[in-house]
């Protein structure tokens, strides 16, 4: 079977791969994926952009791009289609429209039930097959619609969770371990992670706070992830002086080592929910994309977990600290204040609510 895929983020790809595990090795990967995973098209980096603005420089080259993929449509056995709505949308339409009978699979659907319905009749009408990774998610379609809820993909890739318990003394927080975490001493200082994001605009915004952060917080162990992909120039260039943080680029292990985070708005915000590890949503957009966002969105909570919790817990999960809101004192005065203990009992109720992975599930669907 060839199957062309197209998924341009970087979470996308992350997900792709545990889906290609699944998969026979007859199934033969053609499209915009990770050159990890074969030999795609174009390469990824050329297509990372960062707000409405950005995005607008770049038009032609995703017009061009899109032509092609509709092309490479005639010979595929299957379309896969991952996130990245703004592009996968459009492009459904016209592989639809050329090749009626070609099967059009979504995985990672757009978020229409936040904002913009009006997605919603066009994946019904030009998808054959809706994987969903949200189990609320099926009733904001029609009874017809070929939508199932499939499992979160993030259960397939992380492998450890924090199942202890948080206790206050004194006004400090205490971590009791789970059974099969390792122990820790009492003496040990803090370990506190700073993912500041992978695109350049989100790290030049977010790095000068957390290095002020850095030294506000007073002794602790400081972890900073760094996208494998930089180099040693750019790290210096976008991070600035990193002497006080030890670099990771595991993104998991680091929020399964760590006792706390300060996390830029993404999925690494779902992964540490999930993971167990407390931490503060970050982010700071340059002033027109918030403006737009604004304008174009209904959405109350910019973290993931927030907006699942709505569901079955009716409150947010984590704080958020987004534009003017996010100053170092805010920061401080949100991290003293964190109830951890509840964040736990969240993070736990929220692993049940999802239930399982989704790339052996999404798997046996493509294979139908």
């Amino acid at each position: 079977m060839k199957l062309l895929v197209s998924a341009l983020e970087h979470s996308a790809n992350v997900h792709l791969k545990a889906l290609r595990e699944h998969l026979p090795e007859s199934v033969e990967l053609e499209g915009i994926f990770s050159a990890d995973l074969g030999e795609p098209i174009v390469d990824l980096r050329s297509l990372a952009v960062m707000g409405f603005v950005d995005a607008a420089k770049k038009l032609p080259f995703f017009y061009r791009l899109a032509a092609e993929m509709t092309e490479r449509a005639a010979e595929a056995d299957k379309v896969l289609l991952m996130d990245s709505s703004g592009f996968n949308l459009p492009q459904a339409k016209r592989i639809k429209k050329r090749y009626p009978s070609k099967e059009v699979i979504y995985y990672i659907l757009p978020q229409a039930w936040a904002w913009r319905k009006g997605r919603i009749p066009v994946l019904e009408r030009t998808c054959d097959r809706l994987l969903s990774i949200l189990p609320f998610e099926r009733h904001y379609y029609s009874k017809e619609a070929p939508i199932e809820y499939v499992g979160h993909p993030l259960l397939d890739e992380i492998s450890r969770f924090r199942t202890g318990s948080w206790e206050q003394r004194i006004g400090t927080w205490h971590y009791r371990p789970g059974p099969e975490e390792p122990e820790r001493s009492a003496a040990e200082p803090e370990t506190i992670a700073y993912l500041p994001g992978s695109r350049r605009g989100e790290i030049t915004r977010l790095m000068p706070l957390f290095h002020r952060l850095r030294r506000q917080l007073g002794e602790h162990r400081a972890l900073i992830v760094i996208p494998p992909y930089f180099t040693e120039e750019q790290i210096r260039e976008l991070y600035g002086d990193l002497s006080a943080f030890e670099i990771r680029h595991d993104t998991h292990a680091t929020l399964y080592e760590s006792d706390f985070a300060f996390v830029c708005s993404g999925t690494a915000t779902l992964e540490a929910v999930l993971i167990g590890t407390p931490f503060v949503l970050t982010y700071r957009a340059k002033a027109l994309d918030y403006f737009l966002v604004k304008k174009l969105t209904d959405l109350h909570y910019a973290g993931l977990a927030n907006l699942f919790s709505l569901d079955f817990r009716e409150r947010p999960m984590h704080p958020e600290l987004i534009q003017e809101e996010l100053t170092l004192e805010n920061l401080l005065q949100t991290y003293r204040e964190y109830d951890r203990a509840r964040f736990a009992e969240d993070a736990a109720a929220l692993r049940s609510y999802l239930g399982h992975g989704s790339a052996a599930e999404a798997a046996k669907r493509i294979l139908m």
